[in-house]
């Protein structure tokens, strides 16, 4: 029974690993094709559509753990997976319509997505496996930022602008892999547990399949109800309020690093032919920046002398490092430029080494934010720990929709400026509520 649940976690992150693969990628460069398409009726934006994914995503996770409850997590990711390959086939053959309405609908299927694959992992985990299980789950997914990133920088290097074959043939290649994800699926099978519901299912008659359906709905909306109500409530708590502006931090550094500081690079003039190129290998070390975050910070935190407040103050260090060298080497309107390259000169000439650093700095900055968010909010929330991760989600997604919609219009100088700020006020809550647990701590003791 450990081979099968060993074997169902495996296959959920390679079925992750190939449909984010996919989606990281379009994600990373679908501004920089939106800019490119020679197609005068198609008038839409790639930052307003993560935006608006995002947007979707946050409100949608409320009502997402009502229909995994009733369909399954197999089956929600098979549907959910499908909503994502009809939006990378968009690229194919844009029209404007239909790539804000896949928008939508793929911010639907991730809110159902991501609540199915946790539902699944612990269906298919104990006490004593569920850290393995998720450490193989993430780490497969972790290294859907390595392979699409490097198979658009081998197409784009030394390219001026991308034509409608190579966009055609890029987009393909991400449908069939996406779809290949989805497939993967369908081959996951039910742990013990829910074949012995089935099989007491299947010997009553058949009749009670209706009502059964009905039972599971009406359990799930009062289950609905009632951890909506608890969201409710720890939105009042000090510690929740206090840890707002950092999830919010998350939520617009996220959008900074993977829709619009690739955009940002492919546009700066001076880095020559090679800028296009670049966007894959930026995406690429974004995620070595993540992997080596991750596990870093992983192993460090299990000695208790090395605190929540070392690891985030670090990445807080990193990522104004990284924006202050942006700031100095990458061009003020590279984010709004649309038809053109950009026209304003950097303070530094425009290094590829730099621009590289930066993406690896974004990304293990990100990995030191994520891991202590989530983190103490295990910790504090051991008990509620689904209602307080889906607030953190949908403060999260609220913000970085709301970075994706400004990042078309405001200026680089003034989206780092944003950045800075807000950074700096989640890190200080941050260690307010680490210094309030640990005085509750000491108190207890």
């Amino acid at each position: 029974m450990a081979d099968r649940r060993t074997l169902n976690v495996v296959i959920l992150g390679v079925g992750f690993l190939f449909l984010f693969t996919a989606f990281t990628t379009c994600g990373n460069v679908e501004q920089t094709v939106v800019k490119s398409l020679k197609n005068e009726t198609f008038s839409g934006s790639g930052y307003h559509s993560l935006g608006i994914i995002y947007g979707v995503f946050s409100f949608a996770n409320l009502l997402a753990p009502t229909v995994v409850a009733v369909i399954g997590p197999k089956m929600t990711m098979f549907l959910s997976g499908l909503l994502y390959s009809g939006y990378i086939a968009v690229f194919i053959s844009p029209s404007t319509w239909a790539f804000y309405l896949t928008s939508v609908l793929i911010g639907i299927g991730a809110a159902m997505l991501w609540t199915a694959q946790g539902q699944f992992l612990v269906e298919n985990s104990e006490a004593s496996t569920i850290n393995r299980n998720t450490g193989v789950f993430w780490a497969l997914l972790q290294c859907s930022m390595l392979f699409g990133n490097l198979y658009i920088y081998f197409d784009w290097n030394g390219r001026t602008e991308i034509t409608d074959s190579s966009r055609k043939t890029i987009f393909l290649s991400l449908l069939v892999i996406s779809i290949l994800g989805t497939l993967s699926f369908l081959v996951l099978r039910k742990s013990h547990h829910d074949e012995e519901l089935l099989s007491e299912e299947e010997g009553q008659s058949l009749l009670s399949t209706r009502m059964m359906y009905k039972h599971r709905a009406n359990t799930a909306m009062q289950d609905a109800k009632s951890e909506f109500n608890t969201i409710l409530q720890l939105l009042k708590t000090k510690t929740i309020q206090l840890l707002s502006p950092c999830m919010a931090y998350s939520g617009l550094e996220l959008s900074f690093y993977s829709g619009v500081y690739g955009t940002c690079i492919g546009a700066t003039t001076q880095l020559g032919e090679g800028a296009l190129g670049l966007i894959g290998i930026s995406g690429i070390v974004v995620g070595i920046g993540e992997i080596v975050g991750g596990g870093l910070f992983g192993l460090l935190c299990k000695n208790n002398r090395f605190r929540r407040t070392s690891v985030v103050f670090l990445g807080m260090v990193v990522h104004f490092v990284a924006f202050y060298l942006i700031f100095l080497n990458i061009p003020d309107d590279a984010p709004v430029v649309f038809k053109t390259t950009t026209q304003t000169t950097p303070y530094l000439t425009p290094s590829a080494s730099i621009a590289l650093l930066c993406s690896f700095l974004l990304g293990l900055g990100d990995s030191c934010f994520n891991t202590q968010l989530y983190s103490i909010l295990g910790r504090v929330y051991a008990e509620q720990s689904s209602p307080a991760f889906a607030i953190f989600k949908f403060i999260q997604s609220v913000f970085a929709a709301v970075a994706f919609f400004y990042s078309g219009y405001l200026m680089l100088m003034w989206q780092m400026l944003l950045l800075v700020i807000l950074g700096f006020s989640g890190t200080l809550c941050f260690f307010v509520v680490e210094r309030i647990q640990n005085i509750s701590i000491d108190f207890q003791e």
